[in-house]
């Protein structure tokens, strides 16, 4: 039987490109790298706190320092965290305020650097249940993620503007989906909720939607956190994820048109509203003491609330592991012992 060589040199170059192809998305270590490639699971909340973690996963930064990331989407940091604590995944992105519950709760958990502050909570309400000022959320139906940083932002905002907790009838929902159509379908007054999911509810309420910005001016942080175990046994992995991390922070920077397209495609989000996000939010990793500050903020929050059995606000320094960042950006801890 004769072989068709136009047939024989076509298949050739197929196989040769699909085989590039893989070698180029292989997660791999550079030239310089010798140890083996490591793997680390980390849960992440599908809201653009996430950023740095998703252009370090795209731009192969994890990969150039010896990392196998597998990312792990969660609605809210508070489930990455709970997750992490039984060891479904090995690290979470969450808020500070889940890691004040932890602390609370005396977890053995530390956070090994935080990737930014943001401002993306919002207040939806319904006009037609006679909301229309702020004042007019007395008595009513709000519903939300409890022990996420939504439910203090809640709290703080409707104390100042004079409504105590007591007033309205909080409702817990930890689904964003599930926070999105109770409002639609009227199973309740208002919510509180995260981007992209408030563009979703003003869109299908229309006219007869309300919102505000519930976090006055406050930017919440996104802690890394991990088991102390994890970390005694993996310092070195620590040092590499939070090089990576720094390596996203600049591509920020330098390629922020780039960074914007990375964000829309991963999160599904318009265009228009990624563009705010940039101009809104920091993207930068820190061990700031105004972590400290919002954290001893938060917990004496919930002490007066109520909302834990602990009466004294815990020293926040022993929930900070410093050697990490230290070693890779030293100029960004500033946290006093």
């Amino acid at each position: 039987m004769r072989i068709n060589k136009r047939i024989v040199f076509a298949i050739v170059a197929v196989t040769v490109v699909i085989i590039g192809a893989a070698v180029l998305l292989w997660p791999r270590a550079p030239a310089g790298y010798t140890g083996k490639m490591e793997s680390i699971t980390i849960g992440t909340p599908l809201n653009e706190s996430s950023t740095l973690i998703y252009i370090a996963a795209e731009q192969h930064f994890f990969a150039g320092n010896g990392l196998n990331v597998i990312i792990r989407d969660y609605d809210f940091g508070a489930l990455a965290l709970n997750s992490m604590l039984i060891g479904e995944v090995d690290i979470a992105l969450a808020t500070e305020f889940p890691l004040v519950i932890k602390a609370l709760r005396k977890e053995k958990v530390h956070t090994i650097g935080s990737i930014g502050k943001f401002e993306f909570v919002y207040l939806i309400g319904r006009k037609d249940r006679g909301i229309e000022k702020i004042s007019d959320l007395k008595g009513k139906r709000i519903a939300t993620a409890r022990q996420t940083i939504a439910e203090f932002h809640l709290g703080r905002y409707l104390n100042l503007h004079g409504i105590s907790l007591e007033e309205i009838t909080l409702i817990d929902l930890q689904k964003s989906e599930q926070l999105t159509d109770a409002l639609v379908t009227g199973n309740t007054d208002a919510i509180v909720t995260q981007h992209p999911y408030v563009a979703a509810a003003e869109e299908r309420l229309g006219a007869n939607g309300v919102v505000w910005p519930v976090q006055s001016g406050q930017a919440m942080f996104s802690p890394i956190i991990c088991r102390d175990e994890w970390i005694t046994h993996h310092p070195e992995l620590v040092t590499r994820l939070l090089k990576s991390l720094a390596q996203a922070e600049v591509y920020v920077v330098n390629h922020p048109v780039e960074a914007e397209a990375i964000l829309q495609k991963r999160l599904n989000l318009k265009s228009s509203y990624v563009k705010t996000v940039r101009l809104r939010d920091q993207f930068s990793l820190s061990l700031d003491q105004s972590l400290i500050v919002a954290m001893e903020d938060e917990a004496r929050w919930m002490i007066k609330n109520n909302l834990t059995g602990e009466k004294t606000i815990p020293d926040f320094t022993k929930y900070i592991y410093l050697d990490g960042l230290k070693a890779v950006r030293p100029e960004a801890v500033n946290i006093i012992h």
